[in-house]
């Protein structure tokens, strides 16, 4: 590992498993204080030892069990960063969640309520949390990433459009707010992740049996990931602390890397071998 992050503050949001844990112990492994957060203490505390288990002094680790939903978490977040490490370089909003309402309805007849609790973690988070951080940012030069998702289109996603929708809209905050906050020497960009062996599909009451089957299915069809594998939490990692380094990133401003194996690159017609086809 390098110390490219040495120096550096970082906030990383749902940091208690999957891209945010892997992120929050890249960027302290790299030199970084991090400050890590999520809503369940256990994991959180997990995350943590895994970032001590690799030799980092404990007072280079800040954890915050809080709702990033709440603005009073946010709070929470930013300011305690502040006390503990007096800057901030680097804000990850990573945190962002889809659900199920209590038929496990799907499409557009979903409860209206499940698209605001969506929107309230995967959007509004961001932006009132990018608003609290932003006069440490600016002071620092600072960099955003977000985490967004290949679901954000331009394909169709029908069982998950409310997911989709809040996705959509945060590359379209992405792009804004890096035009925005460039003027202060912020820059703002994003990953847009395809499948990604995560803990999503349990928040959203998959079972580990459930997520296996569906992981075994996508790998063993080109149509869905062409390099056959489903990707892993440290694979997006490497691409957030990519976008947050200044020496290897600095003229990428407001735009989003998709790292999905390939996935939205093809279409059904496409996945097949033509020959093969010709043949039969």
């Amino acid at each position: 590992m390098t110390n490219r992050f040495s120096g550096k503050v970082a906030i990383v949001t749902g940091s208690s498993n999957g891209i945010g844990r892997a992120t929050a112990i890249l960027f302290a492994q790299e030199g970084a204080k991090v400050t890590i957060t999520g809503r369940n203490a256990q994991r959180l505390e997990e995350t943590k030892q895994e970032i001590l288990k690799s030799g980092i002094p404990e007072d280079h680790v800040l954890a915050i069990t809080t709702d990033i939903t709440q603005e009073e978490g946010q709070d929470e977040i930013i300011n305690e960063t502040i006390e503990k490490f007096g800057r901030l370089d680097i804000l990850v909003n990573n945190a962002g969640a889809a659900f199920m309402d209590d038929k496990r309805t799907s499409g557009v007849d979903q409860d209206i309520s499940v698209f605001d609790k969506i929107m309230q973690i995967n959007l509004r988070s961001v932006v009132t949390l990018t608003q609290k951080a932003k006069k440490y940012l600016v002071e620092a030069k600072g960099e955003i990433v977000n985490v967004s998702s290949i679901g954000a289109g331009p394909q169709a996603q029908p069982k998950f459009i409310h997911y989709a929708l809040s996705k959509a809209a945060l590359d379209q905050y992405t792009r804004s707010a890096a035009i925005d906050l460039i003027q202060h020497g912020v820059r703002v960009n994003s990953v847009s992740p395809g499948v990604v062996a995560t803990g999503f599909g349990e928040a959203m009451g998959m079972t580990a049996e459930m997520d296996r089957k569906y992981f075994n299915f996508l790998e063993s069809h080109k149509d869905c990931i062409p390099c056959g594998s489903i990707g892993k939490p440290i694979d997006i990692a490497h691409i957030i602390a990519f976008l947050a380094d200044r020496k290897l990133s600095s003229y990428i401003i407001g735009q989003s890397i998709v790292a999905d194996g390939g996935s939205t690159l093809v279409m059904g017609m496409q996945a097949h071998n033509m020959m093969d086809i010709l043949k039969s």
